[in-house]
């Protein structure tokens, strides 16, 4: 059911809204061995999107969110990987805003 999603640089982010009564977001991550053969990076990536998840999910709308990992990174950046990910969701919350404004 996650058609709809977002693109970043190294980030996808596909999102539905919560069913109601479910008043925060939830997030799931899939982090792909075919592009992060290393389990330290994979990890990595994922420690650093939930923890970024976690300082702003009070201000997120009541969505499910999947984060996949679309492109392989070349150096691993936490700070660019943590950027990806909140300008994704700087686009998701724009994007939901307009929503409720039709």
């Amino acid at each position: 059911g996650f058609r709809r999603a977002i693109r970043g640089g190294w980030l996808m982010l596909h999102y539905q809204p919560r069913s109601p009564g479910n008043e925060t977001a939830r997030l799931g991550l899939v982090v792909a061995k075919k592009l992060l053969k290393r389990s330290v990076d994979r990890n990595r990536v994922k420690r650093v999107v939930r923890e970024q998840f976690r300082q702003i999910r009070e201000s997120l709308p009541p969505y499910d969110l999947i984060v996949r990992l679309a492109a392989k990174p070349g150096p691993l950046d936490n700070g660019r990987l943590a950027e990806d990910f909140l300008t994704l969701l700087g686009k998701l919350r724009r994007s939901s805003v307009k929503q409720e404004e039709k």
